[in-house]
């Protein structure tokens, strides 16, 4: 199996494009110990060949472009990418869908019911899709049982309810229901291992904790390195735990909860904002996550497995 980072940043990427704290300064003046990141998502592949994307940033152009397993090959027209697998209606993991819309047949999008009441009423893309390439919705289910998406049809793949957030258009964004967020559990029978993928997390439960231990290796929520990250610099009024993620550090945090892990599986984090310390690889906060044995995902990232 194998696994491509397309973008590892939270909404609005790194730098974030009307932002001046910190970490958005010094990427934009080159400081070397910073690194530009788009919006969160991944591919995944069973051979390399063929691959599913998993949720579709905003910057979806710029990483097809720096990924050559998207191109177009034997043809006039084509991708490499086969299906859409989507997480959550958050905007940051589906306005990508508008720019492949040029596709000269419906695009497999699997998703839970949840998603898809947001994204034909909330926001809705899905409808607007018809209109150009189609839609061939594939319901996803959340209850563990395993699914086969096109790219990647070899692999099992299996969702679980997260306690999480429904975007602020949802129905459901004050009143979560199962499936407004999903981890994936992705194996690949040939081999026996498996990846946990979780970019937004709010809460490490038995049933999260039991995916994780079952992995080889997880890439989880890494958005915010306290909880008042956004109310200390003045940014928001919410905590992190308020708009579902939780933060590394901190009693039971993400740091403390990938501690629990048997030493053999990896750790990464991903979908990490624009203000959190983690971004300055000379940071104490690095320096944590290192010695922890906690990798930060990059764009342009393989995973093996």
């Amino acid at each position: 199996m194998k696994i491509r980072v397309l973008g590892a940043a939270a909404g609005g990427g790194f730098p974030q494009w009307n932002c001046n704290c910190r970490n958005c300064r010094a990427v934009r003046e080159g400081h070397a110990a910073y690194q530009r990141r788009t919006q969160s998502s991944i591919a995944v592949s069973a051979e390399g060949a063929r691959w599913t994307l998993v949720n579709a940033s905003p910057d979806i152009l710029q990483q097809f472009q720096a990924f050559a397993g998207t191109w177009p090959t034997g043809g006039l027209r084509g991708c490499g990418i086969e299906s859409v697998v989507l997480v959550d209606a958050q905007i940051d993991h589906t306005t990508g869908l508008y720019m492949l819309r040029e596709k000269g047949s419906p695009w497999p999008i699997w998703c839970t019911d949840p998603v898809y009441e947001d994204l034909t009423r909330g926001n809705p893309i899905l409808h607007l899709l018809e209109h150009y390439c189609g839609v061939d919705r594939r319901p996803l289910p959340a209850g563990g049982e395993p699914f086969h998406p096109e790219g990647s049809e070899s692999l099992d793949w299996q969702a679980l309810p997260l306690l999480s957030a429904a975007p602020p258009y949802s129905p459901h964004r004050g009143n979560p229901v199962p499936g407004d967020n999903v981890g994936l559990t992705i194996r690949d029978p040939a081999t026996r291992r498996r990846v946990f993928y979780a970019p937004g997390l709010a809460e490490v439960d038995d049933a999260v904790f039991s995916a994780m231990r079952a992995a080889d290796c997880v890439m989880v929520d890494g958005t915010f390195w306290t909880d008042d990250e956004m109310i200390s610099l003045g940014l928001s009024t919410k905590r992190a735990r308020d708009i579902g993620h939780l933060a590394q550090s901190g009693p039971g945090g993400m740091i403390e909860q990938l501690a629990r892990l048997p030493r053999h599986i990896r750790r990464v984090l991903i979908h990490i904002n624009n203000t959190n310390p983690i971004l300055d690889e000379g940071s104490t906060e690095r320096a944590i996550l290192t010695a922890a044995g906690i990798e930060v995902a990059y764009d342009g990232m393989e995973i093996d497995l």
